[in-house]
């Protein structure tokens, strides 16, 4: 019986988000020693492949084929082909249709490599001069009519993210997004960023209020990278003694009693919530019987 052939690889490609010196010479050669490029939209590649003197054939692999062109190219790994992922610009996978054929390659016990290179949401974060050490990845956010619960669900969670957050939107979606941003979240500090890596890069930063002021007379251009302020302690803080303080001091120990702790315990806990003394608590404890 003759043996199978070994299963091939998948190869994700990192393409540049503007400035073409951004291109890599592993991803170059990786693409051109490929079986097949999956594009999510080969009009845009082929211009890659003809400035980098790329002659592999492409099929397009995007949003709307997503799950029968992945099993498509998942079989055709399974018979040994190497297939090179590209998106329109950046990595592929992260907002991007990429991550549906990276799972399926594992599934199917296929090797998944990813080869480094441009990502907006990097390019964005460390230009911002906002806290990098903790993040939070949203992409877009839900657009669609059906999707508004979603959305505002969504909006409500970042209402309390404490990490840097990173958002991208589209120009034409940019002012609403603002908007709801403001609504949800208070006048946050944000950082707007466009043509990022291009001749034209900007790098705004404001406030969600100033940003909605700019944007009044100003006509949103290019694709955009939000890089938003998290909540910061003192503000979770603040809020949490608000809410704390709606409840009575006998009521706040009680909860922590009826968790297991000692009257001890309960009161120093009750304490730190309110930010105030253990022996405050006592006093109200005392007013309250």
């Amino acid at each position: 019986m003759k043996d199978m052939a070994e299963p091939g690889r998948l190869l994700l490609c990192a393409t540049p988000i503007g400035n073409l010196e951004d291109m890599t010479p592993r991803v170059i050669a990786a693409m051109r020693e490929a079986d097949v490029i999956a594009a999510e939209d080969t009009r845009n590649t082929i211009k890659l492949l003809n400035h980098f003197d790329i002659h592999t054939p492409m099929v397009s692999y995007h949003e709307y084929n997503k799950f029968e062109r992945a099993d498509e190219l998942v079989g055709r790994m399974l018979r040994g082909e190497t297939v090179a992922v590209v998106t329109d610009a950046g990595t592929p996978a992260i907002s991007d249709p990429g991550e549906v054929l990276a799972a399926k390659c594992i599934e199917a016990g296929i090797r998944v490599s990813s080869l480094p290179g441009a990502c907006a949401l990097i390019t964005a974060l460390t230009m911002s001069g906002m806290s990098a050490r903790r993040f939070a990845f949203e992409g877009f956010l839900p657009n669609d009519k059906s999707e508004k619960k979603e959305r505002t669900r969504i909006l409500n969670q970042l209402a309390d993210e404490e990490r840097t957050m990173i958002l991208y939107e589209a120009p034409h979606r940019l002012r609403t997004t603002l908007r709801d941003l403001e609504e949800h979240l208070g006048d946050r500090k944000v950082t707007l960023c466009r043509e990022l890596t291009k001749r034209y890069e900007e790098a705004v930063p404001t406030t969600l209020r100033g940003a909605l002021e700019l944007y009044e007379e100003k006509e949103p251009r290019g694709e955009y990278v939000l890089v938003l302020e998290g909540k910061s302690r003192e503000e979770r803080e603040e809020e949490s003694r608000r809410e704390w303080e709606q409840m009575s001091v006998k009521d706040h120990v009680a909860l922590y009693e009826e968790k297991g702790m000692t009257r001890k315990e309960a009161m120093k806990a009750a304490a730190q919530d309110r930010g105030i003394s253990r022996r405050e608590i006592y006093d109200q404890l005392l007013e309250e019987n």
